[in-house]
This record gives structure tokens, C-alpha cells and sequence, in this order.
């Protein structure tokens, strides 16, 4: 993001403007997929964690752990991405858990009770060695 910019830049309709979606993946000594997510989970910029979750799982690897410790917004599609992937891990016998949960992101996995069918953890280190 540019240092300076006017004032107001970045709002639309009164809103902030959606922070674009990036995704860094690494895999661990062990074979695991680490796929850190920084952004907005929203409808409009999705697409870059769709692609790297789904062909993080066609690789199979023996855990997939997201990090969502950067995410600042999570919306019903983020979510259901979230759902899609977990339920596509398990297909593939892919151990998924989900590491440093942004609070944005903690709170719609309560008010929908999705928090119940995820693996959480505090950390990507401590889903690494769960």
C-alpha cells in the first residue's frame, strides 16, 4: 500500500475497501502443507485461497494447516470455503486444522457453530505437532 494517499482513499460507499487475498504456502520436513492466508475472505476476493487450498489438497499431503492469523474479514464464502476444504481433506485423507484464527474469523465460526468441526489451534506450530 502506498505511505501517502488522500485522505479517504481506500473507502467506498462509506466502507473500507476490501483488502486483497494473499496466500504464501510452505511444506514442512514432514511432508505437511502450511497455506497462510492474509486478507479479506469475502465473494470478491476468494479466488486466490481457493486455488491454493484446492490444489493443496489434490497434492494430499499428510496435514494441511491453514493460517488465518492475518484475515480481516471473513464472509459466508470465506466460510464455506473453509467448509468445502475441510470436507475435500477429509475425502483425501488429509489431516486439516486451522491455526491463529483471526478474531474476525473466530467470530463467525461461533455465531454459525462451524467452530465445532474444525480442528483449532493457537498456533501453526501447535497444529503442526497436534
Amino acid at each position: 500500500m502506498p505511505a501517502d494517499h488522500e485522505e479517504g482513499a481506500g473507502m467506498t460507499a462509506g466502507h473500507p475497501q476490501a483488502a486483497p487475498v494473499t496466500v504464501q504456502v510452505h511444506h514442512t520436513q514432514g511432508g505437511g502443507a502450511v497455506c497462510r492466508v492474509a486478507g479479506d475472505l469475502d465473494i470478491e476476493g476468494l479466488a486466490p485461497a481457493e486455488e491454493s487450498l484446492t490444489g493443496l489438497v489434490r497434492q494430499a499431503p499428510p496435514v494441511l494447516v491453514v493460517d488465518l492469523e492475518e484475515v480481516g474479514f471473513c464472509d459466508s464464502s470465506g466460510l464455506n470455503l473453509l467448509l468445502r476444504t475441510r470436507a475435500a481433506a477429509q475425502e483425501a485423507g488429509v489431516r486439516f486444522r486451522l491455526a491463529a484464527v483471526a478474531p474476525t474469523v473466530m467470530r463467525v465460526l461461533e455465531l454459525t457453530g462451524a467452530q465445532t468441526v474444525f480442528s483449532l489451534h493457537e498456533s501453526v506450530d501447535a497444529a503442526l505437532s497436534a
